[in-house]
């Protein structure tokens, strides 16, 4: 398969006003098979606007078309939305002021714009003015105080754009009122009516709508869906990078009409089904059946010109002795935490959120140290880049800010070094989340007076001043959230975490740090207040704010009721389940009041002394340990890494934290805040990223959290046009999320491309990591430095694990480590010592095999076969061990592909036809209209030939042109049924000795032989020997599968079935064009003739007269039962098309009518 073919360059094809885009754009190649419905609607724009070229051919083409869409009802009487799928950088934030301004020229004056931050308000006020509409104003929805938007006090706000993020949608008042959501508030200022805009930008982060397994939808995604439900008749636009490549991101988008009364599916769920059932190129359907409907349109920007690069690097002995010390950490931590738990006894719902923590920990702790073996690399990269006068870009997942707060708080607000992340994070997790009580806290609660004994060992707890402190913090923490709640859901900018890295990653892997802060990453969805437990229904963080404020109320009258006495005991970690910031406050409010409490409470939880004694002690070691560590750990990653680039003076930092740790002059350390006199901390990021762009400083630290929607590229009408480098240290997990990270530096309307360099340790994984990453960008038109991977095949699909192979794969690879199943493949070689027993111990010290205490049983954990966990835990195993465990992995899977290549269940996804050596002829076209509520619904039925054996003629040619000493015709040795076979060689890779072979029938073979097999099969002959042999198999095979040809019968042909195996010539039947529209119709004949499981398979096919079909594959047997269906659904469809199209015409935006006009 040719890789330039997953790309194609982008023009807009019916429309013919505006400017060309800045900068080259392509379309995935199967969305520019298919064309969108022709326009009729006329847009508002002034000339001068595009004239100007104030908006690009490409969007007004956006613009036109969502307005179009908007012009039609779905059958529930909703109005029809639009998706833009367009990629970073081609400019969605100009398209969307453009769809505001074309509604507000028609009289729309109102639009609501929701986006992930609140930074990106800034950018929608510069798209507006670019456009020319400057006195379209933008408010801030999380600025207005709670109650009408258009009374006095708000400043009669009565038009312009509402901007608001996701998360402030779910803002409530603590007062009441009538308006005191959020959402009653934007209701209440639309109207009823409201026919205005409604703009959902980077709408994926409102997924987690339909939840995988158990969880239950996240209030963010109810909000959305609400607000559509509430206004039926407004104008919704969605915007995502990522729109329709993850379908369950689409589960709110029900404007689209894809599911529903009056569509093939009932309700999202079905259409879910259908999709994922169907395999990879089910997808793609959709997005051409949503493109040919006109309400979808997608374009990237092309990455030619872009170069990037693979650096690795190498680890030293230190640090790997470093990281197998804290792997040893690690596992006996696991086993302490659990004796601990055994001892005191602790409950189901406790040990649950305590190894929620533990191993949401366990995951962060290494993966601070993975980033950290990188930073001299990166310095050293970056002090030559600058050097050669370019600038530099550094891209961080998350900053590490909790931890450094709290080794702050420690010190009393001094620090003497720079902080340890990752100690951070398994310190807190011991001092939180240890299953051992704190007794003073326990007995000062049942009122036992302890103050005579107290020499209790943890110095946390014990001096009285501490606790003061204590809860002067809690305090601290209550007003923090009081505050958030006056200005609504959650507040500040964000967090140190953003969402954990693995999209797949269940919540028992989710970062459960920001609780720390009551403000969230930059993942909306992101409940800062859920605990692992969150099935549990009553887990409502908004129930435990208010029990909260109770508490405080009851610490003043000094009365208190066994309630909280069972909130304290949670408190001490004797049940914890709400988030410990919280819970720790109601401990220390309750504890300080005195109380005898009613006896039953105290004998049900008294739990022997000595097992509580011992688990401190546990503890108590544990931390020490981990002092002894924490020598070789690294520090904070941000923190080092602005150090040695020469402080913060010289760069530019654009992350969620508030402040940082700095060295100063006299080699002392502080801690300083980030915010400067004459700049407030809200816009500390924009100014910091003018400071770049103007050339101040040329270093740029990036984060996930600020990430969103920053533009960084060399731009033209910025000061600072060096050449950006832009550096990875972490690289996320899904190639979308990567690629929105690399649009930071790569956007319209740049002088030059950015390079970019991914750092990869040896670490398990990483390479592969960036291999998905690099062959994404690969298929974007980007170049690889040296590019040493040219010759090996471009198969995208191998990297790619995270699928029902990788998953069987890992399941067969976890069943032979505990010798339930045997080995597919055998172990890596060159492993020192015995790799099953060595990996089982590894496996069992990162909890994902059991052992059974009394019969030492080895049980694999539920989830076992969970990619994203499997990749998470063995970063806990010793760095030969997860090496070795992970390429034994990684052959396995390849075995099990293998094998469902051999047995043909192999779902490849796309196939394609036309692109090699075939020649692919159109033979029959069937059109039929379809029913939708657009008018362009018709879907093709083509009967296509392919044929793809090689001539004599065509064979002679390649012979002639051949110079190597083995190269030529080859006649088999074995003789069968009469016949040998004749085939011509062709040495392509001379040091190893490979060849290319070509057959009469199929043509080029793709997979290479080596001489050694040639030689055993084949012997050379004079080209005249081999030309009887070439020819009857060329002319047989145009009619008679293999299996007939050398055997003399084929059990397949016997029972009357189609056999093509070997076949020179194949017909297929591709229906295309509108399949959505008839895909239950589809599915019955399918069921029908060939059972339910039978793969729709998707093929690509390029004719010789270079037109592209995409389509569904429909089986020989199908064809018949299923013209029947679609001509009688076709006569019904002629009159709908007709009166549609009389609508068109009186329409008062068509261009017909303003002709006239």
């Amino acid at each position: 398969m040719g890789h330039a073919e997953t790309y194609a360059e982008y023009m807009p094809i019916k429309l013919k006003i505006g400017l060309r885009h800045p900068d080259p754009v392509v379309e995935t190649s199967s969305l520019s098979s298919v064309t969108p419905p022709d326009v009729w609607y006329q847009t508002s724009i002034s000339e001068e606007t595009i004239d100007s070229g104030w908006l690009s051919a490409l969007q007004l083409e956006a613009i036109t078309y969502a307005a179009q869409q908007h012009e039609t009802f779905l059958p529930n009487g909703d109005r029809a939305g639009f998706l833009i799928g367009d990629g970073a950088g081609v400019g969605k934030g100009r398209t969307i002021a453009g769809i505001i301004y074309e509604n507000y020229l028609l009289g729309r004056k109102r639009a609501v714009w929701f986006s992930v931050s609140n930074d990106l308000k800034y950018d929608a006020e510069r798209d507006l003015r670019d456009i020319g509409a400057k006195n379209i104003l933008v408010h801030s929805l999380n600025k207005f105080k709670y109650g009408k938007i258009s009374s006095k006090h708000n400043g009669s706000v009565k038009k312009g754009v509402i901007f608001a993020t996701y998360s402030s949608l779910i803002g409530e008042s603590q007062s009441g009122g009538k308006y005191k959501t959020r959402l009653k508030q934007l209701l209440h200022w639309c109207g009823e009516d409201f026919d205005g805009v409604i703009v959902f930008d980077e709408c994926h982060k409102a997924k987690n709508l339909c939840p995988v397994g158990s969880s239950k939808p996240t209030k963010t995604g109810l909000a959305v869906l609400e607000l559509q439900n509430k206004l039926p008749k407004a104008r919704v636009v969605y915007a995502s990078a990522t729109g329709a490549s993850e379908p369950r991101n689409m589960a709110y988008m029900n404007r689209l009409g894809i599911w529903g009364e009056g569509t093939p599916f009932r309700e999202f769920s079905d259409f879910i089904q259908a999709v994922e059932r169907r395999g990879v190129g089910a997808m793609e359907i959709v997005a051409m059946d949503m493109k040919l409907r006109g309400m979808y349109i997608a374009r990237q920007l092309s990455f030619s010109g872009v170069t990037f690069k693979i650096d690795e690097v190498l680890l030293s002995q230190e640090y790997v002795k470093m990281y197998n010390k804290s792997v040893k950490l690690w596992v006996s931590a696991r086993e302490r935490f659990q004796q601990a738990a055994d001892l005191i006894d602790a409950e189901q719902r406790m040990k649950k959120s305590m190894w929620g923590q533990f191993w949401s920990a366990h995951q962060r702790f290494f993966k601070y140290l993975c980033i950290a073996s990188k930073v001299k690399r990166v310095v050293q990269l970056a002090r030559e880049e600058i050097k050669n006068g370019k600038c530099v870009v550094i891209g961080l997942q998350s900053t590490g800010e909790a931890r450094t707060l709290e080794a702050l708080e420690e010190g009393g607000g001094e620090l003497n070094d720079f902080v340890s992340t990752a100690k951070g994070v398994f310190q807190s997790l011991i001092e939180k989340h240890f299953p051992a009580p704190d007794r003073k806290k326990l007995f000062s609660l049942l009122g036992i007076d302890l103050t005579a004994q107290s020499n209790n060992n943890s110095p946390r707890d014990s001096p009285c001043k501490e606790n003061k402190v204590k809860k002067r913090k809690g305090e601290e923490i209550s007003r923090e959230s009081k505050k958030a709640r006056k200005t609504g859901g959650l507040a500040g900018s964000s967090s140190d975490e953003s969402e954990s890295e693995s999209d797949a990653s269940d919540n028992e892997e989710s970062d459960n740090e920001s609780s720390k802060f009551l403000s969230s990453g930059d993942d909306d969805d992101f409940n800062p207040f859920r605990d692992e437990s969150s099935e549990d229904d009553e887990d409502d963080p908004w129930l435990i704010r208010k029990e909260h404020k109770k508490n405080k109320e009851k610490k003043k009258k000094k009365s208190i009721d066994p309630d909280s006495i069972q909130s304290a005991l949670l408190a001490s970690g004797l049940g914890s389940k709400r988030p410990s910031c919280f819970t720790s406050t109601v401990g220390t409010t309750t504890s300080s009041t005195n109380t005898s409490a009613n006896s039953n409470t105290n004998s049900s939880f008294v739990t022997s002394q000595d097992a509580v004694e011992r688990a401190q002690q546990m503890k108590k070691e544990l931390l020490d340990k981990l002092e002894k560590l924490a020598e070789d750990l690294p520090p904070n990653t941000l923190d080092e890494l602005i150090d040695e680039l020469g402080g913060p003076e010289n760069v530019a930092e654009m992350t969620g934290r508030k402040g940082r740790v700095v060295s100063n002059d006299d080699g002392s350390i502080s801690y300083e805040s980030r915010s400067e006199l004459d700049v407030p901390v809200e816009i500390l990021n924009i100014t910091e990223k003018q400071r770049f762009m103007d050339g101040d400083k040329n270093i740029a630290i990036i984060s996930e959290a600020a990430s969103s929607g920053i533009s960084l590229q060399a731009d033209r009408r910025a000061k600072n046009q060096r050449r950006r480098v832009h550096m990875t240290l972490e690289l996320p997990w899904s190639a979308d999320r990567a690629i929105q990270q690399f649009g930071r530096t790569h956007r319209s309307n740049q002088v030059t491309a950015p390079e970019y360099v991914f750092l990869i340790s040896e670490l398990a994984g990483e390479q592969r990591f960036a291999s998905i990453v690099a062959k994404r960008l690969e298929s974007l038109g980007a170049l690889t430095h040296g590019d040493r991977r040219a010759t090996e095949t471009r198969d995208l699909s191998r990297f790619n694990f995270d699928n029902k192979y990788g998953r069987n794969a890992l399941e067969i690879v976890m069943k032979s480590i505990v010798n339930l199943d045997s080995p597919m493949v055998s172990p890596p070689p060159d492993f020192p010592g015995d790799f099953f027993k060595d990996v089982r111990q590894g496996l069992i010290g990162v909890g994902l095999i059991n052992v059974e205490d009394r019969s030492g049983i080895l049980t694999l954990d539920k989830d076992y076969n969970n990619i994203g966990k499997f990749l998470n835990r063995i970063l806990g195993m010793e760095v030969h061990q997860q090496n070795a465990l992970f390429q034994y992995f990684s052959d396995t899977l390849n075995a099990v592909i293998q094998n469902a290549k051999k047995n043909g269940r192999y779902d490849m996804g796309i196939l394609d036809l036309g692109s090699g050596d075939e020649k692919v002829r159109k033979a029959d076209v069937k059109k039929f209209l379809t029913p939708g509520y657009s008018t362009s619904g018709h879907v093709e039925l083509y009967t296509i030939s392919v044929e793809r054996g090689m001539s004599w003629d065509e064979a002679t040619k390649i012979w002639e042109e051949q110079t190597g000493p083995d190269d030529g015709f080859y006649l088999s040795l074995q003789i069968r049924n009469n016949k040998k076979t004749a085939i011509l060689v062709k040495e392509v890779n001379p040091k190893k000795k490979l060849f290319l072979i070509y057959r009469p029938n199929t043509g080029k073979q793709l997979k290479l032989e080596t001489c050694a097999d040639l030689k055993k099969k084949y012997k050379k002959v004079p080209s005249e020997d081999a030309l009887p042999h070439w020819l009857e198999q060329y002319n047989s095979s145009a009619d008679t599968c293999t299996h007939a040809y050398w055997r003399g019968n084929c059990k397949k042909a016997g029972l009357g079935l189609v056999c093509e195996v070997g076949l020179r010539c194949r017909t297929y039947y591709v229906l295309c064009g509108s399949v959505l529209s008839v895909w239950t119709k589809v599915e019955g004949v399918l069921a029908s003739v060939s059972g339910t499981n039978v793969k729709m398979q998707i093929v690509r096919l390029r004719t010789e007269d270079g037109q592209r079909i995409v389509g569904l594959i429909i089986p020989a047997n199908c064809v018949s039962p299923l013209v029947n269906l679609l001509s009688t659904s076709d006569q019904s469809q002629q009159l709908a098309v007709q009166q549609q199209q009389i609508w068109q015409q009186h329409h008062p935006q068509s261009i017909t009518n303003l002709n006239n006009a």
